[in-house]
């Protein structure tokens, strides 16, 4: 059995990607990518302001927003540590937030990597 820990983007949902525009060279997939690795720092910043803020609607907003992204991209242990960091913030606010967003940063910059690995990528 494989280990899943070492799956950081799960290949099925990029053959799926690739799948929706077969005949692009992969283009809609570079596109896509290019997309979350800007915005997904930006949902990660808002997650350091709002916890500053002490705003967990907000908090939680962006954890929601980076777990779904990560998510159409394949990027499964970083979208399951959003899910635990959303469900930590709202069910008992940010007192405890703090080593997941830690996990999240590390976790994001290991799937960016690979994911850009795929930017250079023939399809």
């Amino acid at each position: 059995m494989p280990d899943l820990h070492a799956i950081v983007i799960d290949p099925q949902i990029i053959r799926n990607l690739r799948g929706l525009n077969p005949d692009d060279n992969g283009e809609f997939l570079r596109e896509i990518i290019s997309i979350y690795l800007e915005d997904t720092p930006l949902r990660i910043a808002d997650l350091d302001q709002s916890l500053a803020a002490g705003d967990v609607q907000r908090f939680a907003r962006a954890a929601h927003s980076v777990k779904g992204s990560s998510a159409n991209l394949g990027a499964s242990i970083l979208r399951a540590t959003c899910e635990r960091l959303e469900q930590e913030a709202r069910q008992n606010g940010l007192k405890a937030v703090g080593p997941l967003v830690v996990q999240v940063k590390l976790e994001f910059d290991v799937a960016a990597g690979e994911l850009r690995k795929l930017l250079v990528q023939p399809a």
